[in-house]
């Protein structure tokens, strides 16, 4: 079994290496890929580095070089985060970001003063007054709640930006595989964190057999990420919004937003903007003469609704429509949803259940 843990250590160790690489001596991959990471690929690195320096024993049997992975610890969570925001925010790096990396800081000169310049001697007390081990599990604690967090904040970040997607767009903007992404993160701290807490009032060295595992999980995560990331950054490309400014500062009155949403009504009923299935609220905002922050404004106050669901109100509309035509015989029910301006099934069939209380086949009977 170690064995091959040791051969999954060189393999993470080398992809890291190569991906690194990659990102310095190529323009195109700098140009493309977001630099967070290639930080995340450079803590990657850093996590490994102290495994492969002390199992191929090139520097012989000397455990300080095992603590070099400890350096990756805090600035694991981090950079996932900045990575997650820059990512759907569009938000170049400014200097600000680095107060995130300043417990990280004090992480590693704390690893390197407590266990990497005591002589031995100093080491071997600490063990056998039962210290050593005791500063390692609250070392532990600190990393896996910093980590974990940092995990939190990111999801949060992801779940508000895929909620404010509904006030912007008319149609689904995938984001299954940044999400992915996240869980898959989620679910190595999850294990660590169990491992953590069985070993406090368990098997001492549970945890520390565990993490080799984990932090090889995380790691082929990393990498995965990073290729996809090289390969087809399009991926992480997540479509940024411009979003509204608070409508606050907005003049118009409430007799201008009733005038406001007679003619919104109209220009659904009229032009059917809503049959653009790339439809987007700054677009509806200029065919009515206003601005975006009014029209969100209008929504809100006058219709209640956000923009996703108030177009996609009407698209059902279209599609009810439709089904009592001779079109119905000809298409399928989503076919039809096409014609209406869908351009996902799974939203079709979810607007529809919410509009309507029952799934189309139930709505039509025997149906198209």
């Amino acid at each position: 079994m170690q064995i091959f843990v040791n051969q999954l250590v060189y393999f993470g160790f080398f992809q890291s290496l190569f991906l690194l690489g990659v990102y310095l001596f190529s323009a195109k991959n700098r140009k493309n890929v977001n630099g967070y990471i290639a930080f995340l690929i450079l803590v990657l690195f850093i996590g490994l580095l102290g495994r492969v320096l002390y199992i191929s024993k090139l520097f012989g049997d000397n455990f300080r070089l095992i603590t070099i992975s400890e350096f990756a610890i805090l600035l694991f969570g981090a950079t996932v985060f900045l990575f997650t925001k820059s990512s759907l925010t569009n938000q170049r790096f400014m200097v600000r970001d680095l107060v995130h990396y300043v417990p990280g800081l004090a992480y590693i000169l704390f690893v390197v003063f407590y266990f990497m310049i005591p002589s031995d001697e100093v080491i071997v007390a600490r063990i056998q007054r039962g210290e050593l081990y005791a500063v390692v599990d609250v070392l532990v604690g600190i990393g896996l709640t910093f980590n974990c967090a940092y995990w939190f904040l990111s999801l949060k970040q992801f779940l508000s930006f895929k909620n404010n997607l509904k006030n912007e767009f008319s149609y689904t903007i995938k984001t299954q595989f940044f999400f992915n992404f996240l869980i898959a993160v989620g679910v190595c701290l999850l294990v660590w964190a169990i491992m953590y807490f069985i070993s406090l009032f368990g098997p001492e060295t549970l945890e520390r057999e565990a993490r080799k595992f984990i932090w090889q999980g995380i790691a082929f995560i990393i990498l995965f990420i990073a290729y996809y990331g090289m390969i087809a950054p399009e991926l992480y490309r997540i479509q940024s919004l411009n979003l509204s400014q608070k409508y606050s500062q907005s003049k118009l009155n409430y007799g201008d937003l009733d005038i406001l949403k007679t003619k919104l009504e109209n220009i659904m009923i009229a032009k059917k903007p809503y049959l653009n299935n790339k439809l987007m609220k700054a677009e509806l905002a200029t065919m009515l003469g206003i601005s975006n922050p009014e029209l969100a404004r209008l929504l809100n106050e006058r219709i209640g609704m956000n923009f996703f669901d108030f177009v996609n109100y009407y698209r059902i509309k279209e599609f009810i429509a439709l089904a009592k035509t001779a079109k119905a015989k000809e298409l399928t029910f989503f076919g039809l949803a096409q014609e209406a301006g869908f351009n996902s099934k799974t939203t079709f069939n979810k607007s529809f259940k919410n509009l309507t209380g029952t799934v189309p086949s139930k709505y039509f009977g025997n149906g198209p």
